[in-house]
Order: structure tokens, then sequence, then C-alpha cells
């Protein structure tokens, strides 16, 4: 596994070379040291990555009080998702956007990932294909009767219009997606970004989404997937990715084995390969949301 070791103060960067399309992986494993007054939460956004993302990747880490000089395994490298390579693609268990950017000539094709909050489960944000319809700065929220219902339920009412402004949960931007209502957009709430606690919109971290905005044209599509688990090829040797399948959608072991089973049978079509099944065993039990070997390739 490639890892690289990083200061607490280091930025991860989020522009990625895309690979050939026979190799799937991008990104690199890091290791960060914790400062005292750090949480997990800080650092998984100093590292652009997600609440869930970090917390997975350090199951043994206290999520509140790391410790100084704690290492944390900051989880940047990434299976690519099926799906095509163009426009935005969102693999919802993962949390996770992939923005494909249109080709420049003389200059490397590229890959920008970002983590983001999704619906949760009673707001669960659609799969399937759809586009950006419209690009906003400092948008107006006018919540849906749904919405005001709930708060109005909670003692909380909603006016009918919020105004742009610090308290607008649209934070600056907003991308707005062929289907109604729904939106990627900022937040003035980010330490949410990496869970499930929106209404079905996707909510991005506000330095993300503004450097996001003016790269994505108005017509981009948008491909939302649910892939808790990845495979893909670097080379000859075959990864696994598995994140915790959406709640409404956990699956008994033994189903989960056949669906890693069949996406393997898919990787040996491209290439014969040797099986170490107790990797397979283990990467579907822990489920740490990084990529781990479970296969080589074997040559005629």
């Amino acid at each position: 596994m490639l890892i690289a070791t990083l200061s607490a103060w280091q930025a991860s960067a989020e522009t990625l070379l895309l690979p050939p399309i026979d190799v799937d992986l991008v990104g690199k494993t890091a290791v960060a040291n914790a400062r005292q007054e750090d949480t997990l939460l800080d650092i998984a956004r100093r590292f652009d990555v997600g609440q869930d993302e970090i917390v997975l990747a350090n199951p043994d880490v206290d999520r509140w009080l790391p410790g100084a000089d704690t290492q944390v395994v900051v989880p940047t490298r990434y299976i690519l998702p099926r799906a095509d390579r163009t426009g935005l693609v969102l693999n919802v268990p993962e949390m996770r956007l992939y923005y494909f950017p249109a080709s420049v000539r003389g200059r490397p094709a590229e890959v920008k990932t970002y983590p983001v909050s999704i619906g949760r489960m009673d707001w669960s944000t659609p799969v399937g294909i759809t586009k950006v319809t419209a690009k906003t700065q400092n948008p107006s929220w006018r919540p849906p009767k749904s919405i005001r219902e709930e708060a109005e339920a909670r003692g909380e009412p909603l006016p009918d219009v919020i105004p742009p402004g610090p308290n607008n949960p649209l934070g600056d931007y907003a991308l707005r997606l062929a289907r109604p209502g729904y939106l990627i957009h900022s937040t003035n709430k980010p330490f949410g970004v990496g869970m499930r606690v929106t209404h079905g919109c996707v909510r991005m971290y506000p330095e993300d989404i503004e450097k996001l905005f003016p790269d994505v044209p108005v017509g981009t599509p948008v491909q939302i997937v649910d892939q808790p688990i990845k495979i893909g090829w670097l080379f000859d040797t075959l990864f696994i990715e598995v994140h915790p399948p959406l709640e409404e959608k956990k699956q008994e072991p033994a189903v989960l084995v056949e669906s890693a089973m069949d996406l393997v049978n898919v990787a040996w079509k491209q290439q014969p390969l040797v099986l170490n099944a107790q990797a397979l065993k283990k990467a579907l039990q822990e489920q740490t949301g990084m990529p781990v070997p479970i296969a080589h390739s074997v040559r005629d």
C-alpha cells in the first residue's frame, strides 16, 4: 500500500491525474500526526475527507480526543466508481463526489474528488442519471412544504424564504440538478460533511464547492450510483474498497460476499487472477472504506 506521511498542517490535494481506462485507483493513503487540540473531525476537514471516512479508517482512535502525536490514517486513496468518467459522479454509500473535467489539449486528464453529505434514511438521495441545470451564487432557500412541516413539528418553524447569509443552509454556492428539489450546495454546518444528515441534497465543505462551482458548466451530466463495494485494478493487483451499505439496504453477510464475487468474476474476465479469499473476507467484514489488495493477475 502506498502511504505518505503528512504533517498535521498540510492540506490534501483533491486534484489527481486520471489514469488510463484499465487502471482504477487514484491517490494514496496518508498518515498525519494529530495535534493536542485536534479531533478526528478537525483532521478530516484539514485533509478534505468526510467524518465517517476518517472514523472508519481509524477504528481504534478516539473521535474527540485522539491525543498529541497520535498517528491518524488519512484515507485519500480511492477506487474510481463504476461509471462513465465524465462530468460528476456521486457514490452515495461512499459519500464522495468525483468530477471528471473535460479534457484540455496539451494537459493531462484529471479527476477531482470531494467528501459530501447525503440524505438520511428517511430523505435518501436518489440514484440515477441527471444533470446540472442552474448555478447560483449567494442563493436564497425556499424550504419545501415537507421540510417546513417537519420543522414545525419540532417547534422550530421556518420562514417561507431564507435569504443569503450565515443562517442559510445552502451556504454561498448551489448547483441545481434536473431532479426537482435536489441541489449540490455549500453549507453553514460543515462539521456534518461526510455523514447522512441532509434532506436528500448533496452538501459540500464551503472551501470545496467554492473551487468546484466555477469549473462545472450548466448541462454537466451527473451520475448518482450506489456502490458500497468497488473493485479495481492497479497494474497486476486487484483491490477492493468496501463501505458500509446504506442502512436501509444492509445485506446479510452471505449476500455481500455474493455481490463481491460477482465483481471479482467481472475482473477475472479482464485478467485471469488468483484470489486471496482471506483478504476478501477481511475486507468485507471490516468495511474500512480503503482499497486493499485481494488478488493478483496471472499471465499466460
